[in-house]
């Protein structure tokens, strides 16, 4: 971690800021703690089993911003992805130091390569109550790196705190509905 950037990480929400700008002012400044190449935030509706990753931090324009359209989440992404199954399992949020050399029960390498690029990441799942309303996700490219404790107590601490500002989000879009046959 960069020896300026300041060693706290907390998370206010004004009332009178759009959920678009509290999340994108979030993300800058969990990268910038990080000291981090990208930041993104994919978010969820549980009710419809849709996400997507809706909101990207990067550190330059040369970092792949990783954006996409509503998808449905429950179908080949976990099987394919262990992070993500783990996510909807609301398991805890898992830090991951080097993408070369995590076990296949936590990733699957060649899915991080092709979709992501990432060497290091942070897989920080958003719930309540037993339900997966988005995942944070901080990572480095071309380096692994160790996450404090300092580091992961910081990312621990403002995710309960971005649960209304998804559900505030998706509240004012319109996501899509597959057409039935």
């Amino acid at each position: 971690m960069n020896s300026t950037v300041n060693h706290s990480l907390l998370l206010t929400v004004p009332a009178d800021e759009s959920p678009t700008a509290t999340i994108n002012r979030v993300l800058e400044q969990v990268g910038k703690y990080l000291d981090a190449d990208r930041c993104f935030l994919y978010v969820r509706d549980p009710t419809v089993g849709k996400g997507r990753i809706a909101f990207c931090w990067r550190k330059n324009d040369v970092v792949p911003n990783p954006i996409h359209d509503w998808q449905e989440d429950t179908t080949d992404l976990p099987k394919e992805d262990p992070l993500f199954r783990a996510a909807l399992a609301t398991r805890p949020s898992v830090f991951v130091e080097d993408v070369e050399t995590a076990t296949p029960d936590v990733l699957n390498r060649e899915f991080e390569h092709k979709t992501f690029g990432h060497r290091a990441l942070i897989h920080a799942h958003i719930t309540e109550n037993d339900q997966l309303w988005g995942i944070l996700q901080p990572c480095l490219f071309g380096q692994p790196h160790h996450w404090t404790l300092q580091e992961r107590a910081a990312i621990e601490a403002i995710l309960p705190a971005l649960v209304p500002v998804i559900k505030a989000y998706i509240s004012s879009v319109k996501i899509p509905v597959k057409a039935k046959k």
